[in-house]
């Protein structure tokens, strides 16, 4: 796949190999909470990859660290062949052109139309001709159905619908990797569908690579290629939807089947209860 091409001249091609991200041995930690702890990941390129696991595991903190938002403490991300924790600032920003982002909720410009909100990055980042623009912009409402809401406002939009906006912006650079960071959300059934849907085919269609943070086990499992199954700072599990429901471990059981009892606890750790109530607990 080419990159974008404008004034500013060609984007480069993301380095070609058979994993677009991959990570060795990552460590990172906020305010002394350890968050990953030797995690290793091998994203492929071409494929549908879910993220998944227990609140609290880091997996949208994963997607900030693919994108460069934070550094890792110790270990290495490499992206399309880049050193995460040793890009230049200039090369980092044009990486990220080649990455689009579908947020948890949206986040279009509430103050733009439709056709704006989705026209935005290439007005940002490009010098393209405004009838090129005004092409690109109306492709990418088309394949996700929203053609016909161009010039509404996200104000008149439903949830479903602003999602889909969202994921037009998110490829109107034509991406090489998409990442979703829990895209269903707040979602009817229907729209629900539509969105599971948009993610398989436009990944197969445009050639792309997709990353998906997501809880909804059963949704997720109709359109994933590959699923990483995150706990305790590492990769517990790793396989197809299929392997994971029979994979022997407790927590992929307790977590693929939705169970309140196992291994992830119900109560936070604190001092003995009892204690606690009768003054002789030490608050943590």
């Amino acid at each position: 796949m080419t990159g974008v091409i404008g004034a500013r001249g060609p984007t480069a091609t993301l380095n070609q190999s058979a994993a677009i991200v991959e990570i060795r041995n990552l460590n990172y930690a906020v305010n002394g909470r350890p968050i990953f702890a030797g995690l290793d990941m091998d994203i492929p390129r071409g494929r549908v990859t879910a993220v998944m696991g227990p609140s609290g595991t880091g997996k949208t903190t994963l997607l900030r660290l693919i994108t460069g938002q934070v550094a890792a403490d110790a270990g290495s991300i490499m992206v399309a062949g880049q050193d995460m924790r040793a890009v230049r600032r200039a090369d980092l920003y044009v990486l990220r052109r080649r990455m689009g982002m579908l947020f948890q909720n949206g986040a279009l410009l509430t103050d733009l139309s439709v056709f704006e909100n989705v026209a935005f990055p290439l007005r940002e980042h490009t010098d393209l001709p405004e009838r090129l623009v005004r092409q690109l912009v109306l492709t990418k409402l088309q394949a996700v159905g929203l053609r016909g809401a161009a010039e509404l406002m996200p104000g008149e939009l439903s949830g479903g619908m602003s999602r889909r906006v969202a994921l037009a912006r998110a490829i109107v650079m034509d991406p090489e990797l998409l990442i979703y960071d829990e895209p269903f959300v707040g979602l009817d059934p229907i729209s629900l569908g539509v969105i599971l849907r948009l993610i398989r085919r436009l990944n197969d269609a445009l050639g792309i690579t997709s990353i998906v943070v997501s809880h909804d086990v059963h949704q997720i499992s109709t359109v994933a290629d590959v699923v990483f199954l995150l706990s305790g700072g590492t990769v517990v599990a790793k396989g197809t939807p299929p392997q994971l429901q029979s994979y022997p471990s407790e927590i992929v059981r307790q977590f693929m089947g939705g169970l309140a009892d196992g291994p992830v606890p119900f109560h936070y750790p604190a001092p003995d209860y009892f204690g606690e109530l009768l003054g002789r607990g030490e608050r943590p």
